[in-house]
């Protein structure tokens, strides 16, 4: 015998009144209805049985067991960052039916009157914020779940200390209740706002710096913050990043990422990708951070670890930089191995010839096809008659992947 239908009806802003008729005649055709206690207060008259939805997997025992014919109540479209996904993951799909309402979301951005259809959402509810802080970073327009650990306040902390406060914010607080408000500011004003717990955040960005004066590839070596010896030379970064045969939306891992220079024009190349700069150095982190804050680099996440450390909490990589090792290189090359996606390079720069050994040794015996690119550069420097050429030391661009040549 089939089991019964479940019926997941999502509740709009409103009490009763904002459900629809369909909505409402599978309600009333219901014998249990489950939810929690501000929706099953919304039908004191309900004739059958209700129960609390508190455990889920209580709530799912019972859905998986009963033969009565169920309501589950969830917030505007269940579908939503709500309960929807909890049941058709562990419930036949033809076992449920969504009758979705208008969300909290659709409603807050109908009230600030600002289209929501170019909008990203997130949700830290429960989540914590790091794990969302490059996305928001990344969006010109995001609505965020926020709960009563993970406030506006703390996030707008969070973006201050990343050099990310040009946006507008909009608190919306207590939505469909006696006590809503809706509360406009800047990141700075959101950082010492206290609020509702029942809020939501839209952020709407206002302003980036200018960054026209800088190409997209081959940013002056003089251009970033950095100590001497601490750069990759923007003439070898040009071709370690043609090496790494970037494409938007990819994964990279910068592994000693120092001055930040190969982190900053790979996330102009990806706008859409995520690279995760490793640092560990307190003097170097300094200087990258300041400048992922002069150029803008929103899509770059700093990783205070000392690799291999710290590669374990990261996405699997499509691409990886090693541009410092700290004489852990046989060790970062297992890990990498390990994490690599199947067409992923991994590029190294050498500057002397026992890393260049080691490297090609350490990736062969990984099963990598290497090719080692020795990069030579004179560059003309001026003297009070003529121009002399001064040479660099040579790099040595290593780049590897599996399969064939």
């Amino acid at each position: 015998m089939p089991q019964q239908k479940i019926y997941l009806v999502g509740a709009g802003i409103e009490g009763w009144e904002g459900f629809g008729k369909q909505a409402l005649e599978v309600i009333e055709g219901a014998q249990v209805l489950i939810g929690h206690k501000r929706l099953l207060d919304i039908f004191p008259e309900f004739k059958g049985e209700k129960r609390l939805l508190d455990d889920l997997s209580i709530t799912l025992e019972y859905l998986k067991t009963t033969d009565k014919r169920a309501v589950v109540l969830g917030s505007g479209d269940p579908n939503f960052f709500g309960i929807a996904r909890f049941l058709l993951r562990n419930l036949p799909k033809d076992r449920v039916e969504i009758y979705p309402n208008v969300t909290s979301v659709q409603y807050a951005f109908a009230r600030i009157k600002e289209p929501w259809d170019d909008a990203t959402f997130v949700s830290v509810h429960g989540r914590g914020i790091k794990p969302a802080l490059d996305r928001i970073i990344a969006s010109e327009k995001i609505a965020i779940l926020t709960d009563s650990v993970n406030t506006p306040a703390v996030l707008a902390r969070e973006l201050i200390a990343r050099g990310a406060e040009g946006y507008e914010a909009w608190v919306c607080e207590d939505l469909g209740l006696a006590s809503e408000k809706f509360t406009k500011t800047d990141v700075k004003g959101l950082a010492e706002l206290t609020c509702s717990p029942l809020n939501i955040l839209i952020l709407i960005k206002t302003w980036e710096p200018n960054l026209q004066n800088y190409p997209m590839i081959g940013i002056r070596d003089d251009e970033f913050a950095t100590a001497k010896k601490l750069i990759t030379k923007e003439e070898v970064r040009a071709i370690t990043l043609g090496k790494l045969q970037l494409q938007d939306d990819l994964v990279m891992w910068d592994i000693g990422a120092g001055s930040g220079s190969v982190s900053i024009e790979a996330a102009n190349l990806m706008p859409n990708g995520r690279i995760f700069a490793l640092e560990k150095n307190p003097q170097y982190l300094v200087f990258l951070k300041e400048n992922l804050k002069k150029f803008a680099a929103r899509n770059v996440m700093v990783v205070e670890a000392f690799a291999p450390e710290g590669l374990e909490e990261l996405p699997d990589a499509d691409r990886v930089f090693i541009g410092g090792s700290g004489g852990m290189l046989e060790e970062i090359i297992d890990a990498v191995d390990k994490r690599l996606k199947p067409d992923g390079f991994i590029v190294i720069n050498a500057v002397t010839l026992d890393t260049l050994t080691k490297s090609v040794e350490f990736l062969e015996d990984h099963g990598y096809t290497v090719e080692v690119t020795c990069v030579n550069i004179s560059k003309t420097r001026n003297l009070t008659e003529y121009k002399m050429f001064a040479a660099h030391n040579p790099v040595y661009v290593i780049a590897a992947w599996k399969g064939e040549e």
